[in-house]
């Protein structure tokens, strides 16, 4: 079996050749094999493959005897909060009722060709599953052989799948970050006008459900999902994909322009003047919001490109931890020095 797929944070290739029906089901039963669990998440976007590679992840985890919650459509960030938050009977609460989640995978191939698609996984609390935390023993175990039996011939009973709405506590939580009374009384009456470009991928799926709670104005571009990609890849890193947002930035007269990749686990800023803001400015951004809510901090940055960031973060009183670049990595060391924010 081709296992060209797997790479140092997730699986990621072309359809059929590097990844299909056949590696998606191995991958569940690798996965259960390696991780032990019970009961697993797994969400999907919208690519036109990934629901079908979804089903075929599932029966293996199936018939490895792991549970499994369908949340359906989502961004990759779904799953973590899922995996981390929710509960099966007590839904997407997080305290204490029913069973907790022992992993999660999401079916993506984030911001790459309609021909491509993937899966990332974490295990509990939402800790990275990576090429050093499991990826690279997932493959060896599905190229040697060394998959669990199904669990019906040895005795075992078959997982069951079941359907887990996560969207109503999901959007609470992403409220939660906001003070809304305060958002509305600064405001004045005044609708801050936020451009918003989805890429058709999964994102205003959820711009949607959060527009009822915000004082602001939506001009929605590239709004509809759409596996197809009809206006382009969604990945507002390439310089032409971000002229539709520039463009409805100046037509509309906008505050701010947001765009997001296929899986909205990234997202792009603009000003006003529908200029692009680069990502090292954001950190250093969000960092002094963190700050203002919890003085002294502890705020985790990559290597690259740090002096804003070091600058800002020592002015606001926080602390600036060093971590190499990676997700993963930024992941980790922010659970080991509690930190308040961690971004590269």
């Amino acid at each position: 079996m081709n296992l060209s797929a797997f790479k140092a944070y997730d699986v990621r290739g072309r359809i059929p050749d590097e990844i299909n029906v056949e590696l998606a089901r191995a991958i569940g039963r690798a996965y259960a094999g390696f991780v032990n669990p019970k009961q697993v998440v797994v969400g999907r976007d919208i690519r036109l493959t990934s629901a079908t590679l979804a089903d075929a992840l599932i029966e293996g985890l199936l018939e490895s005897g792991v549970t499994v919650a369908d949340i359906g459509l989502c961004g990759t960030e779904g799953v973590y909060f899922a995996t981390a938050k929710s509960t099966l009977q007590g839904g997407a609460s997080g305290v204490g009722s029913g069973a907790a989640f022992d992993g999660g995978i999401m079916v993506t191939a984030s911001h790459n060709p309609p021909d491509y698609n993937g899966m990332k996984f974490v295990r509990e609390d939402s800790r990275p599953v990576s090429s050093d935390t499991g990826l690279r023993e997932m493959a060896a175990m599905i190229r040697e052989g060394r998959l669990p039996a199904p669990v019906t011939t040895v005795g075992g009973t078959r997982g069951s799948r079941l359907s887990l709405d996560t969207r109503t506590g999901y959007i609470d939580h992403l409220l939660g970050y906001v003070d809304l009374v305060g958002l509305r009384n600064e405001s004045g009456g005044r609708r801050l006008k936020v451009v918003v470009n989805a890429g058709n991928g999964g994102a205003g799926v959820f711009v949607d459900l959060l527009e009822p709670h915000l004082p602001f104005e939506f001009i929605k571009v590239h709004h509809e999902a759409d596996g197809n990609f009809p206006n382009g890849v969604p990945n507002p890193m390439l310089e032409e994909n971000r002229l539709p947002t520039i463009e409805a930035i100046r037509r509309s007269g906008a505050d701010i322009g947001l765009a997001w990749d296929g899986d909205f686990d990234r997202c792009f800023f603009f000003d006003h003047d529908g200029r692009f803001i680069e990502g090292y400015y954001l950190v250093g951004l969000l960092a002094q919001s963190f700050l203002e809510k919890e003085s002294g901090a502890r705020i985790v940055h990559d290597p690259r490109l740090t002096w804003n960031t070091l600058d800002i973060v020592r002015r606001g009183g926080g602390e600036p931890v060093l971590c190499k670049s990676g997700h993963a990595f930024i992941k980790q060391k922010m659970r080991e020095v509690d930190a308040a924010y961690g971004g590269e």
